[in-house]
């Protein structure tokens, strides 16, 4: 695996400013002018967006959300495009914002981010809902590096299903699963991994979604004999690893099991390094 290309150091804190903002299913893709936060993104990394229109005294936590697209928009050289799935107070706030809204970003955060192969392999990805939204970007780069892209998506139904259309554009092949059969294949994502696998002849398996399925995919691919790294979306309440509120129990290089944080030494992690039996994922009421 070869890291990504050098690109300015370190997260910064702007105002965003909304460019637009549209329902697609049952989400919302929110296009954000937010300098320097683009030109430092690498596939798997993610921002923390401020809750509460700026100024206001009375804000929410912080909310974590995967980089989904960075793109060239207008005269902005580097937009940074978010997938929200309003299912609490904070996201549905964010949800509500419109063209010229200001919001405060600090980004993008995460140790590691994924690794790309250095010579050009086969890869499947394998995503969820909401949680794929950091696959896109890493597809694109994959592509870039000549290496076939199979893609394997599921929801719960097709309103959940994230950028089907796209996702076609940027892979070789799409499997889609839903739990109740709206769209693809009916049943869980899971189920329809040995066979992608298997007819993909995968080397890398790249992941992110909720933790069963990131343990199923960990397992599949050691089955498979390929490597896996898995994007863990955890709720992390302070996302720059201050808090220590996003443990993850791992095994280190040297087989001696340690803990560290989904933000900081995160969020993307060797599947196979992971203690997932271990793993306690607190809720996160977004």
């Amino acid at each position: 695996m070869s890291p990504e290309p050098t690109r300015p150091a370190g997260p910064v804190h702007v105002l965003a400013e909304v460019l637009a903002g549209k329902r697609i299913g049952a989400f919302s893709h929110l296009t954000l002018a937010a300098p320097g936060v683009g030109e430092r993104h690498r596939p798997g990394s993610f921002v923390a967006v401020s809750v509460g229109a700026p100024g206001e005294r009375t804000r929410l936590a912080r909310r974590a959300f995967w980089i989904h697209q960075v793109r060239a928009l207008g005269g902005h050289a580097a937009t940074v495009s978010l997938v929200v799935d309003p299912v609490g107070p904070g996201s549905r706030w964010l949800a509500g914002l419109s063209r010229g809204d200001r919001v405060e970003v600090t980004g993008p955060l995460g140790g590691r981010a994924f690794a790309l192969p250095k010579e050009p392999v086969p890869v499947v990805l394998v995503g969820e809902g909401a949680h794929s939204a950091p696959l896109f970007a890493l597809a694109e780069r994959l592509r870039e590096r000549d290496c076939p892209v199979h893609l394997l998506l599921g929801a719960a139904d097709e309103a959940h299903l994230l950028s089907a259309l796209e996702a076609r554009r940027i892979a070789r092949t799409v499997t889609v699963a839903t739990l109740d059969g709206s769209v693809g294949v009916k049943g869980p994502t899971a189920a329809l991994l040995p066979d992608v696998l298997r007819r993909s002849g995968a080397a890398v398996v790249y992941a992110a979604g909720p933790v069963p399925l990131l343990h199923a995919v960990a397992r599949a691919a050691e089955d498979h004999g390929a490597w896996s790294q898995v994007a863990l979306g955890v709720p992390t309440p302070c996302a720059t690893g201050l808090c220590h509120g996003c443990p993850v129990p791992v095994v280190g290089e040297d087989g001696v099991g340690r803990t560290v944080r989904a933000c900081a030494e995160g969020p993307v992690l060797r599947g196979d390094r992971v203690r997932w039996d271990d793993l306690s994922v607190p809720g996160d009421a977004s």
